[in-house]
């Protein structure tokens, strides 16, 4: 057979391609590199901190002086118990000069200095609105509270993604890395051939490609990675860099049955218990429109007294003289709106109704729980098959490549072969990574959700191991 001669000419505008990729592509990945080494004050961050870390988080901050806000209206409602002291001066002091003529009596003056305090002490015996105002009070502060609460939680959840995400894009890395290595090897291999003139350009052209495609992956995965930590900084409120152990583990192991799960789920939550208060509330602003029509005792005490000194309405003013007196006057009250024309009757009507529809709302929001803990619950239990199974696939794939590869070096198999193998490598590892973040998802949804605790050994309820291929067996 005739081995066709090509033209070395004809592939000079190839190697000159080839080499200027070369250079582009180092120059991109130092560019990419040098950006992201680009560190500050650098702190470590652990999962375990987390939730000590988001305590700094600036929307948290704002719920915390609404709390301190519904306190104090708490307390401003309280002190309506007690009773009210109101001090009052006209004319601290005042003084009047003046002249009253008369063409029958003599002229009179003016000039003289006055004080008037008083005091008025006014203590309600009975108030029919107050019960409502306080106890209105003491509910939202409550609300307030578990609001807060909810809040921080969401945060921890939030926060914990993001650092699930931050170590996942780092094992993304590894993973491109490794794959990178591995074509830079495929590349090598296929030029080693072609110098030794058994392989052929179209090999060493996929290579190539090949290498380029995982470059490229690579620095993609690079600013993912640096995405990340920027978005787990801002809800962690960190002030400058941080670094954490970027391996990818199992954050524990979740040893409850669903219908602990759900039960547990819909006894504590707060989001529940926060629409029974706002009933509450609106069945006791539906009493306070009743209590309108309710008398209203109190008891009042007024001192007041007068204080001059000079004349008034006198021929000669005597500057020198003085005086005063007090009146002391104390009364039990009544007041009693009878008729209003229906207006407290409907309104009471309305605020009833409102309460009914909290109801709804409860029962509705039981439904979202049951089943939002049920996914993440069959989610756990998904990933925990994909974690065993995707170890079992990167075992199997890295015997494929490495068969692939001692085909290839005797000549029985093509570059084409190693490359797709390498590729299912990639990919299995891949599939292992997306695996574990979204079991160590599930877990932490499940603790947000069901308010139990993620357990640190692999142990059913009757403290048995579990069977042993299982997730027990998986390197924490």
């Amino acid at each position: 057979m005739l081995r066709r001669v090509i033209n070395p000419f004809l592939l000079l505008p190839l190697t000159l391609s080839m080499n200027t990729f070369n250079v582009l592509s180092s120059e991109i990945k130092n560019y990419i590199d040098n950006v992201l080494e680009e560190k500050p004050n650098i702190t470590f961050v652990d999962y375990q901190e987390i939730e000590k870390l988001v305590l700094n988080n600036q929307e948290l901050k704002s719920l915390q002086n609404l709390v301190a806000s519904a306190s104090f209206n708490l307390s401003s409602q309280i002190s309506k118990r007690y009773p009210s002291l109101d001090f009052q001066a006209n004319g601290l002091p005042k003084y009047v000069a003046g002249k009253k003529y008369n063409s029958n009596s003599p002229t009179l003056k003016t000039s003289q200095f006055t004080a008037n305090p008083s005091l008025n002490i006014k203590w309600d015996i009975i108030a029919p609105l107050r019960g409502s105002e306080i106890k209105i009070a003491k509910t939202n502060y409550k609300i307030a509270q578990n609001n807060y609460e909810i809040k921080k939680k969401d945060l921890i959840q939030e926060a914990r993604i993001r650092y699930h995400k931050y170590k996942k894009s780092y094992q993304d890395i590894q993973n491109k890395k490794l794959t990178l290595d591995l074509s830079i090897t495929s590349l090598e291999n296929a030029k080693a051939k072609l110098d030794v003139g058994i392989g052929t350009k179209f090999e060493v052209l996929e290579a190539q490609a090949q290498l380029s495609r995982d470059q490229q992956s690579l620095n993609e995965k690079k600013i993912e990675h640096e995405i990340n930590k920027i978005s787990l900084k801002e809800i962690l409120n960190v002030k400058g860099d941080f670094e954490t152990n970027k391996e990818q583990n199992l954050i524990g192991f979740w040893n409850y049955k669903l219908n602990k799960n759900i039960n547990e789920g819909l006894d504590k939550n707060l989001s529940l218990k926060n629409l029974i208060l706002q009933k509450s509330i609106k069945n006791r602003q539906a009493e306070s429109f009743l209590a309108q029509n309710k008398p209203n005792i109190y008891i009042s005490n007024s001192l007041s007294s007068t204080f001059s000194k000079g004349d008034s309405l006198a021929t000669n003013i005597d500057s020198a003289k003085s005086g005063s007196n007090y009146t002391n006057s104390i009364s039990l009250n009544f007041a009693w709106s009878i008729f209003d024309g229906g207006q407290n009757k409907n309104s009471y009507k309305s605020k009833i109704a409102d309460a009914e529809s909290e109801k709804y709302a409860y029962e509705n929001l039981k439904n979202v729980l049951t089943t939002s803990i049920s996914k993440a619950y069959l989610n756990l239990k998904l990933n925990e098959e994909k974690i065993l199974s995707t170890a079992k696939e990167i075992l199997s794939t890295k015997e494929s490549l490495r068969l692939a590869r001692l085909r290839y070096d005797v000549g029985i198999s093509t570059l084409k072969d190693v490359l797709v193998r390498q590729k299912e490598l990639s990919d299995a590892k891949s599939k292992n990574i997306n695996a574990i973040y979204n079991y160590n998802l599930s877990l932490d949804e499940l603790e947000r959700l069901t308010f139990l605790e993620i357990s640190n050994n692999c142990l059913d309820n009757d403290n048995t191991i579990k069977q042993t291929e299982f997730i027990c067996n998986i390197t924490r």
